[in-house]
């Protein structure tokens, strides 16, 4: 059996039951994707699995299943197109926290940042599909978003940081920047050369 089999199989054997995210990860084999699992569970499946945006006396990472009959599920249908679209888009960075695909997670270094396609209003409380209410989010973000949506922060706030930041990482965002706006770096020193 696998992590989403484990998972439906004690979520009706612990009808009316909080679990909490340890036990789900357990359950799931330890793998970094239980959430994920659930969310299955939810969407395609149709479990009724509540959580803290579903009741205010559940806590963040507490699930809760009440009746055992699945609602009619939700059809998986992000095309890989639409993937790729919205992964580009987001400059391949989670949207949450600003992890980036393939490198180590700021929040777990031993753990390579996977991306996935979440979406901004949940499928459960009426999202759609359409990219515009899609985000790339890593595993990390995911396995606790909860359909939480962040604003992006301002360039006032980031500028702020960023001359609160060393010489040294200074550099390191000047450098990543002239990587991402290579043309119009170049633009802007060349305009510059004509004053």
């Amino acid at each position: 059996m696998g992590a989403r089999d484990n998972l439906r199989a004690h979520f009706l054997r612990h009808i009316g039951e909080i679990q909490n995210s340890n036990e789900l990860r357990d359950v799931a084999g330890g793998i970094t994707e239980w959430a994920r699992r659930v969310r299955e569970l939810r969407t395609e499946e149709g479990y009724q699995i509540l959580t803290h945006n579903d009741r205010d006396d559940l806590k963040p990472g507490q699930y809760l299943l009440l009746d055992p009959a699945p609602k009619p599920a939700f059809e998986r249908s992000i095309s890989k197109e639409t993937r790729a679209f919205v992964l580009d888009r987001n400059g391949f960075t989670c949207q949450m926290c600003g992890a980036v695909a393939g490198e180590p997670h700021p929040d777990d270094p031993n753990r390579r940042t996977r991306l996935h396609i979440g979406h901004i209003v949940d499928k459960s409380v009426g999202g759609t599909d359409d990219p515009s209410n899609l985000r790339a989010i890593c595993s990390v973000c995911n396995e606790g978003a909860s359909n939480i949506t962040l604003q992006r922060p301002k360039s006032e706030k980031l500028l702020i940081q960023i001359r609160r930041a060393s010489n040294a990482d200074q550099l390191e965002v000047l450098k990543w920047l002239i990587s991402k706006f290579p043309k119009q770096a170049c633009d802007e020193v060349s305009s510059k050369d004509k004053l």
